[in-house]
């Protein structure tokens, strides 16, 4: 069998290249498209930029109170404002905590009625989770918060776009201290 080349043939198998490669092309050119067109995910705020040397510092309020005073002591020794994020169960059980916090200039702030990891809650819940604890803070500091960090650091979507939608700011630690981790170990 033998095959013969001919000007006819080269020009054939380049035709046949080039839609190959066009088609590749087309193809790469489609899947950036929809990369493009995917949905960007919701975020809550990690960090602010700034040109000044600063750092937030929070905590979260969900169980104990036995050091709250103490971390209030301190803080004050040596002139720190932070932000505490309480649980509406937490300011239910200690009032006089939450007054304290507020009373010596630290921002109180919401991190949920009861604790729940909040994706797996609908939207309703979610705004009666975050509105229900927003007004158990503002009945004792006379403030209602503006910042949600979620228990767990647990978010979707949905819940971005709920706190959002209640005129907050959902917040979240750039680094954690694994306090709760080390406290497993003792």
């Amino acid at each position: 069998m033998y095959y013969t080349v001919t000007k006819k043939r080269i020009f054939a198998a380049l035709l046949f290249v080039l839609a190959a490669v066009l088609a590749v092309c087309g193809c790469l050119y489609e899947t950036r498209s929809v990369q493009a067109a995917a949905h960007k995910k919701e975020l809550p705020i990690y960090n602010i930029k700034t040109n000044e040397k600063k750092i937030a510092i929070s905590f979260d309020a969900a169980w104990g109170n036995e050091e709250t005073q103490q971390l209030i002591d301190i803080l004050k020794e040596y002139n720190v404002k932070t932000t505490f994020f309480v649980v509406g169960a937490w300011v239910d059980k200690y009032p006089e905590s939450v007054r304290a916090l507020a009373a010596a200039g630290h921002e109180v702030c919401n991190h949920s009625n009861t604790h729940p990891h909040m994706p797996k809650l609908s939207q309703a819940e979610m705004q009666s989770q975050i509105t229900t604890c927003n007004e158990k803070i503002k009945a004792i500091t006379g403030t209602a918060p503006i910042l949600f960090r979620p228990p767990y650091g647990d978010y979707n979507d949905n819940l971005i776009r709920t706190v959002n939608g209640l005129k907050m700011y959902p917040v979240q630690w750039s680094v954690e201290t694994c306090d709760t981790r080390i406290q497993n170990y003792l």
